[in-house]
């Protein structure tokens, strides 16, 4: 106790603090569209408690993931070598996490484009296995943002107060602006098709980044920002028109 009370009083620490809290709201901000997907396939009456019980979860793997930071750490040590990259393990989850998130945003695009073949969605039609399989999802995908989270983290700063708090205020943020996200996805479905590009160059970006190619963050979400803004504009334009048309008729 004595020791949080010293970090509090030194300036470095509410630095960093803040610089992690930002980073960790907008890693979460992946995690979140593809939450926010996932759910808005079950049944209306299931989707908040999905969103709820998903992240809750999250929250609870993310603290556990920091309590063993030795080991996670570790996690960045070459295991083998190929076509003259050393493999670690981070790198191996960040890769499959990366074709996880490829494979299930190619699979959605189909089904918007053909929505004949929905009963191959292995997002089963009964709510049991659906809501576990969406839990299950939320918790695998969690899995790899959050290895990738916690070693940047522990780059940025030696104290464990520090990440728990900053992971703590994050996850909050992304369970209070889960339910808005959510529904704002579903009344737009031209949002789906954009939030699920986002998820495609995202499962690009750690496949690429797992094989030893470094890409910046800041390319990656403002080319994302760039493009919601496109779309922002085309839904005004759109919803002007309908307006016109409506005072016409």
């Amino acid at each position: 106790m004595q020791d949080i009370l010293l970090l509090m009083q030194e300036p470095t620490a509410w630095i960093a603090l803040i610089t992690l809290i930002v980073m960790e709201v907008v890693l979460g901000i992946d995690n979140l569209i593809f939450i926010s997907i996932l759910t808005n396939k079950l049944p209306a009456v299931h989707r908040e408690s999905a969103r709820r019980v998903g992240i809750g979860l999250a929250l609870v793997m993310r603290l556990a993931l920091l309590g063993t930071v030795a080991w996670i750490v570790q996690l960045t040590t070459p295991v083998f070598e190929a076509f003259g990259h050393g493999f670690s393990w981070k790198d191996m989850i960040l890769i499959a996490g990366g074709l996880f998130l490829v494979w299930k945003a190619t699979k959605e695009i189909h089904h918007n484009v053909d929505p004949v073949d929905h009963d191959e969605d292995f997002i089963a039609s009964s709510v049991t296995t659906g809501f576990a399989a969406a839990i299950g999802q939320i918790l695998l995908l969690d899995l790899v943002f959050s290895v990738d989270s916690i070693i940047t983290a522990v780059g940025m700063t030696p104290h464990l107060p520090i990440m728990v708090v900053s992971v703590i205020v994050a996850v909050t943020v992304m369970l209070v602006a889960s339910g808005p996200l959510a529904r704002f996805i579903e009344k737009n479905p031209t949002i789906v098709m954009l939030a699920l590009g986002f998820l495609l160059m995202i499962g690009t970006t750690l496949i690429a980044e797992g094989a030893g190619f470094h890409v910046p963050k800041g390319y990656v979400y403002a080319a994302m920002a760039f493009s919601a803004l496109v779309e922002v504009l085309n839904m005004l334009s759109r919803r002007k028109r309908q307006r016109e048309k409506a005072l016409k008729q």
